[in-house]
């Protein structure tokens, strides 16, 4: 049995889990109480300690599984980036201070990242090997999965898949450069189109699908034209990565109709026709839970690789 923990900007999520990924037991708590003046990762190790005694697990598990948000390098397990949004967050030692607290090994690697592992392990995507995950939501976050393993580049920061350019003289985007896919891709840009094409300053997602599905014009207009580009970035990622599965996460990948079919059959007629053959457009399954189950999988391989580098005299 492992503790996994999903660490996100504004609350943690915490589970007891078995190696099989069943949840026996689940906690979670604000991580922004006092606007972040108590460390994120001092929230964290607290809340875990009194969720293991609560639940009488202290002294019972065998590591601990950490998903997180910000740029994690996954060798050392520690935030080295977070472009400043969360105070007193970067340069957290997320595996070092878990292992002084509960006295276990532990692993720790970006959030997205999790939830694509998680979802190729346990959910959608299960049995496959290499998986593409894009969530849509304020940002566009992201995945990749080859061969099994979570690909996280030379540090263990790759997967920011909100960042490549779509439209070179495009919108800025808070990262600082422009045209990024997640100023397109993410319902916030879905959003924002919507309100422009109204007029009207009190919109969201759920009006924008609402109104599409009761045939308004103006909203099914919008509608086409983001996943027009949420198509045309995953058109480009499907032929870098040449995925089996292609998943979509978000609370808007519920829109089965007005958004994972069409966006489906864009991403399909959009790659080359080998590209296509056997590749899946789908849906996440397995939501707040995708970043613990994926944390779950990463500890297990992340120590299976620390044992055979140690065993070679590598380490």
């Amino acid at each position: 049995m492992l503790l996994c923990i999903d660490i996100g900007g504004t609350a943690v999520k915490l589970g007891l889990v078995t190696r099989e990924g069943k949840i026996l037991a689940r906690h979670e708590a604000s991580v922004c109480f006092d606007g972040y003046a108590t460390p994120i990762l001092t929230t964290v190790i607290r809340e875990g300690q009194a969720f293991l005694a609560r639940e009488g697990a202290a002294g019972r598990i065998e590591g601990v599984a950490i998903s997180a948000t910000g740029q994690v390098d996954d060798e050392l397990g520690a935030v080295i980036g977070t472009n400043g949004k969360i105070p007193h967050y970067e340069g957290a030692q997320l595996k070092r201070e878990a292992e002084a607290a509960f006295g276990v090994p532990a692993e720790a690697l970006n959030d997205a990242n999790a939830a694509a592992l998680g979802e190729a392990t346990f959910g959608a995507a299960r049995g496959c090997h290499d998986v593409l995950m894009v969530t849509l939501g304020t940002g566009v976050g992201g995945g990749v999965v080859l061969g099994g393993r979570v690909y996280g580049g030379a540090r263990g920061i790759a997967g920011e898949l909100g960042h490549f350019t779509l439209y070179q003289d495009g919108e800025p985007c808070p990262c600082g450069k422009r045209g990024c896919y997640e100023s397109y891709a993410s319902t916030t840009a879905l959003v924002r189109a919507a309100q422009a094409a109204t007029g009207e300053a009190q919109m969201n997602g759920r009006i924008v699908f609402e109104r599409a599905a009761a045939g308004d014009s103006v909203m099914l207009d919008v509608l086409d034209r983001w996943i027009g580009d949420i198509a045309a970035g995953l058109t480009g990622l499907v032929h870098i990565f040449n995925p089996e599965a292609v998943l979509i996460g978000g609370g808007v990948s519920a829109q089965e109709e007005l958004l994972i079919a069409p966006l489906r059959e864009r991403v399909l007629c959009g790659v080359m026709p080998r590209f296509a053959e056997g590749l899946r457009v789908l849906r996440a399954t397995l939501g707040n839970d995708a970043g613990m189950l994926g944390a779950l999988r990463f500890f297990e391989q992340k120590q299976q690789e620390r044992r055979l580098r140690k065993n070679s005299g590598e380490i």
